[in-house]
């Protein structure tokens, strides 16, 4: 077999689909390649390191490069260093189960996304734009996992008011903004208008923690809104899976959640908007690469 056969890639890519079905949610890809290491008996070649890279293995570069398929086959997502199956992908795992057929078909699916785009460059499957492809992703993890920390470890009134930048780089006009104390759910007060006689009047609580929100936390902010307002709660620690579905199917009131990715994704995306003064808050500073061509 060779070192590097399409084969040996459908085992260690099904057994990485393996050990995401048990995490609906997906896992961090560090994670995910520390499980498959020990879930794998790693072969000479996969043990060994680049030349003139000391440290640097083959093995996750290769699970890496080899997931490019399954992911441009709707099978897998990565975002943020996370890998998450689809249901695509679940099921794609039990109709080919022989590891061979199973990434001749995610390379068929490569092949035809491929095709459809611009450019139509050859897809290379050589060492160098392996490394190159993985190094990148490799990039894009590492500065997501510091800014996360970042975010997770922001003083709580730092975090309100980089909420509250936010908000005026979108265009609301933020009339207040709690002070150290008691402020009875409300963090944030905005409207869509500079006096705010405008309905709707935006309500937004923030909070910095480590734990998701519950349906009694969520159930706990509804109840300072009013009949013409809009809540937005923010919190670092995500939201649990019923208090999502509560926020979804109730009626009476009009919220929206902001998990730590999706307050990231806004900062991003109305980055150039936001006060100069402000951007201390979270600032950030692209870094550019040339594109792998996949």
């Amino acid at each position: 077999m060779a070192e590097n056969s399409l084969e040996r890639s459908g085992q260690l890519v099904r057994k990485a689909f393996e050990i995401l079905m048990g995490s609906p949610d997906g896992m961090r890809a560090k994670d995910v390649l520390k499980a498959l290491e020990n879930a794998v008996s790693l072969t000479p070649y996969e043990q060994s390191e680049y030349p003139n890279r000391p440290g640097v293995r083959r093995f996750e570069k290769i699970v890496r490069f080899a997931t490019i398929g399954p992911v441009k086959a709707g099978w897998l997502t990565k975002s943020k260093g996370r890998w998450t199956l689809t249901d695509e992908g679940k099921a794609a795992f039990k109709e080919y189960p022989d590891p061979e057929q199973f990434m001749k078909r995610a390379r068929e699916l490569y092949y035809t996304w491929k095709a459809a785009q611009p450019d139509g460059d050859e897809i290379l499957e050589d060492e160098e734009s392996e490394s190159v492809h993985t190094t990148l992703e490799e990039a894009e993890e590492l500065a997501w996992t510091e800014i996360e920390e970042y975010l997770r470890n922001i003083q709580p009134f730092d975090l309100q008011a980089l909420v509250a930048a936010l908000l005026k780089g979108m265009g609301y006009f933020v009339s207040w903004v709690s002070s150290p104390g008691p402020d009875k759910g409300i963090d944030i007060l905005a409207h869509t208008d500079p006096l705010g006689t405008q309905n709707p009047r935006i309500k937004v609580q923030v909070k910095r923690r480590a734990d998701p929100i519950d349906v009694a936390g969520l159930r706990a902010f509804l109840a300072v809104l009013g009949d013409q307002d809009v809540g937005i709660f923010v919190c670092t620690g995500g939201f649990t899976t019923a208090a999502e579905l509560e926020a979804r199917t109730q009626e009476k009131r009009k919220i929206t959640l902001v998990g730590i990715e999706r307050l990231f994704d806004l900062w991003v995306q109305h980055y150039s908007k936001i006060d100069e003064t402000e951007k201390r808050l979270l600032p950030l500073k692209p870094v550019y690469y040339i594109a792998s061509s996949e």
